[in-house]
């Protein structure tokens, strides 16, 4: 199994940590990122699960498409030479119960079913290979990673796959016939080449720079500030993290980047930004070694 695009923390999480330690957010951004969290938790465990895989094949994970002006997202796709395999990774816990197009908790509480969701992915991306005359077989499977889940009424027709199958899968995968040509790349590059990287599912609440807490957020705990160590070093306030100052300024110059893209980086702003370092000619020094310097007019900044 060659990997052509790894799995990252999604963009609409880290923005989302980065606020929360900056400013107070309302409780339904919290439950969004622990929500946010644990999917991407629960596709981790399936990478890791997948890592048994040994058919000669390609995956491509956190696909962002649009078909017919529809936006969709694939959590993986594995392209083999009998057909592409796509999947839906959901990290539910608890006891569910499927009830016609419906699934409920036990209590009665609908939530949105992702069997529907995986339907919609799966014919959208057949319309996308229509549109691009390529003709592979698709199959669609929605996967329960969390071993505490269970899901009443479910039949064996359903694409599902339960956590104590999915081992079973893939040796099943790996016992089948497949090489893959030149053909098989090229459809991996085109995907590539047609992944949407800004999501427009991507919910954050209002900020402002001047709104913002300033400081450099501690690289561990991700919530606690940095204070002033000795002349080389950084502490977190809240986990007693110990990081070098250079390190620590310069994550916090992308998380900058992340928030404000529209923003030039200056010295003057990140020396605001970072607040803890005393002096601008360390911040201004640190840039030039690490971006590009662009003179503009009187003034200047780094990219």
């Amino acid at each position: 199994m060659l990997i052509i695009k790894e799995r990252s923390e999604p963009s609409e999480l880290v923005l989302l940590k980065i606020l929360q330690a900056r400013m107070k957010v309302l409780e339904k951004t919290v439950n969004q990122i622990v929500s946010l969290e644990k999917g991407f938790i629960g596709e981790k465990m399936f990478d890791q699960r997948m890592i048994k895989l040994t058919l000669d094949s390609l995956t491509i994970n956190d696909l962002l498409l649009e078909t017919n002006n529809t936006h969709y997202q694939i959590d993986s796709l594995l392209i083999t030479k009998p057909k592409i395999h796509l999947f839906e990774v959901k990290n539910f816990e608890g006891d569910y119960l499927l009830d016609g197009d419906c699934i409920r908790f036990l209590s009665g509480k609908e939530i949105k079913n992702p069997l529907l969701q995986l339907y919609r992915s799966v014919s959208l991306f057949r319309q996308l290979l229509q549109q691009l005359r390529i003709n592979y077989t698709v199959e669609g499977h929605l996967v329960y990673i969390n071993p505490e889940f269970y899901l009443y009424n479910a039949t064996p027709d359903l694409p599902i796959i339960f956590p104590s199958q999915l081992d079973r899968f893939v040796k099943q995968l790996n016992t089948q016939s497949s090489r893959l040509i030149e053909n098989h790349h090229g459809l991996a590059n085109k995907l590539l080449g047609l992944h949407i990287k800004d999501s427009p599912y991507s919910r954050l609440p209002g900020y402002s720079f001047e709104n913002l807490e300033k400081g450099v957020i501690c690289g561990r705990c991700g919530k606690g500030f940095m204070v002033s160590g000795d002349h080389h070093y950084l502490t977190c306030k809240k986990c007693n993290f110990v990081e070098n100052k250079d390190a620590a300024v310069l994550r916090s110059v992308i998380e900058f980047s992340l928030l404000f893209p529209d923003k030039r980086i200056t010295t003057n702003g990140i020396y605001e930004w970072c607040k803890v370092i005393k002096s601008k000619a360390t911040i201004r020094k640190l840039l030039q070694e690490n971006y590009k310097h662009v003179y503009y007019g009187n003034s200047s900044y780094f990219e």
